[in-house]
């Protein structure tokens, strides 16, 4: 698929400024878009916008077709009459530069369940009733098992709290019945937990809602939102749990393979991520089903679709489950090629991005190659060694099916990461540019927007000149990310200035 030369700013709904605690699609969410129109830019990226587990990652959800409902909008909800307005008047103090995932929850959780069940007690005949019923119908394929998963997860949730034990990931601590799905089980708790069922669905509902209101606004303004497709799922989730035939898993429904890579650029002892392991085998015997609802279903959130982990759709990463690093692990093919024909015989050609990152090799690029998928340059990575003239990250290697970024959510800041440069480091990037670098960030947003690729996207702490402190996530960590927010006063007309005067320039 070819893509008009363009560009835009990667940030997260959660990192939208607030007073409720973390980032979301209210007010200043259309406030965003309008900043992203005065700027000229053309493109919107977001992480995955599913709801996040206990680790808050946006790349560890419970679902892969869900939203987050902490991205409802409580204000919007008043607007919408699901909550009044004495409603919001008593608001805890929240951190205004980082999400503090708990205290947000224990907030606005309540707040949002109490709207579904306003919502609830709408008559039948109204429309939004109405508009709920046939969301209910168009989404069942993953809806009916997503509410009931959450809906029993709370209950377990409870008793763990109680117990004083550990999270209540299904297939440790669920009963041995529901956990696998028996049917007398699921008539059981499908009766115990109608009232909650219920609350999920609407809280679904009103998610697309307000995700598909702040779209239309942003496609009507000329805005394109580039959305992310995490490869893996989380094993925690509603889709291991309805699918487990999908999954490479025990009979107690545990993993026996779980994903991550080997040792590379971010840690040496490689990454863990603990996800499950697709049976690959099993998804092309049925015609890549589940595949295909997923693509789908993300399709009709967002306009382009950055696939994460491309590489894993040619070969994955496998580490027997229980190992404590991913360097014993081993390289299990997937079968790609077939995946993306049956995506592009039953869905079309697709705008896909791919996120060709890690050890990529001859089988990778023509997987990707063959489909057209833009590849990603980062420009951090042209500089880690700048005597490589040949390193495709070098501006100079950019080719036109690509998108290049400063850097990307699982990198520093280009501040934070130029300051642990060394001085012959600094000395040959200066070389680079042709002038001694005065303003890092701005400097590395020039050269993106200078380059051959045809999409450049820069996190906005980039042109924030934010240090190390303000990234997004450090890879390999467990705490302290995803947590970023922006300053409501970023969105401003010097930056805004900027950005349209460089978009002029290299005609983005």
């Amino acid at each position: 698929m070819d893509y008009e030369r363009s560009a835009g700013v990667l940030l997260h709904p959660t990192s939208l400024p607030g007073q409720f605690g973390i980032g979301d699609m209210g007010p200043e969410a259309f406030r965003w878009v309008d900043f992203l129109v005065k700027s000229k830019l053309s493109l919107w990226q977001v992480l995955p916008l599913g709801p996040t587990g206990y680790s808050d990652s946006p790349y560890a959800a419970c679902s892969s077709f869900a939203g987050n409902p902490m991205l409802i909008s409580l204000e919007l909800l008043v607007q919408s009459g699901d909550l009044a307005e004495s409603d919001l008047l008593d608001v805890p103090v929240f951190p205004h530069d980082r999400v503090n995932f708990g205290a947000a929850i224990a907030f606005k959780y309540p707040l949002l369940r109490k709207a579904a069940l306003a919502f609830l007690s709408l008559v039948e005949g109204d429309s939004r009733r109405i508009d709920f019923r046939d969301f209910c119908t168009k989404h069942a394929s993953w809806l009916d098992d997503y509410s009931i998963f959450i809906a029993i997860k709370e209950a377990f949730d409870a008793k763990a709290a109680l117990e004083q034990s550990t999270v209540s990931i299904w297939n440790r601590y669920w009963d041995r019945d529901i956990a696998l799905r028996k049917p007398e089980a699921m008539e059981r708790w499908e009766a115990k937990c109608a009232s909650e069922i219920a609350i999920q669905k609407v809280l679904q509902f009103l998610f697309f809602e307000q995700w598909l209101s702040l779209k239309k606004y942003a496609n009507d303004n000329q805005i394109l939102i580039i959305g992310d497709l995490p490869i893996y799922v989380s094993e925690d989730s509603a889709d291991v749990w309805a699918s487990p035939d999908a999954f490479r898993l025990d009979e107690d429904g545990r993993p026996i393979l779980v994903a991550g890579v080997p040792p590379d650029y971010f840690s040496e002892s490689g990454q863990l991520w603990g996800n499950p392991v697709y049976n690959w085998h099993a998804m092309q015997n049925d015609g890549f089903k589940w595949w295909i609802r997923r693509f789908k279903g993300t399709c009709e959130l967002v306009d382009i679709l950055r696939v994460d982990h491309f590489r894993g759709f040619e070969a994955g990463w496998s580490v027997r489950a229980g190992e404590l690093t991913a360097v014993n692990g081993e390289w299990l093919t997937a079968p790609g090629m077939s995946l993306f024909a049956e995506v592009r015989k039953q869905l079309g050609d697709l705008p896909i991005l791919a996120e060709d990152l890690g050890l990529i090799t001859l089988e990778v690029e023509a997987l990707r190659d063959t489909n057209n998928f833009p590849g990603m340059r980062i420009l951090q990575f042209a500089f880690e060694n700048a005597d490589d003239r040949s390193n495709i990250f070098m501006p100079h290697n950019h080719i036109k099916n690509s998108v290049v970024y400063t850097g990307t959510h699982d990198n520093d800041t280009i501040v934070g990461w130029y300051a642990g440069r060394t001085d012959l480091e600094k000395a040959k990037i200066d070389s680079y540019f042709g002038y001694h670098l005065t303003d890092v960030a701005w400097d590395f947003i020039r050269l993106a927007f200078s380059s051959v690729s045809q999409i450049a996207i820069v996190p906005m702490q980039d042109p924030l000149r934010l240090p190390s402190e303000y990234r997004m996530n450090t890879p390999a960590t467990s705490s302290g990310n995803w947590a970023w927010r922006m300053e409501s006063s970023a969105m401003n007309s010097e930056i805004a200035s900027r950005f349209e005067h460089l978009v002029h320039d290299y005609d983005r």
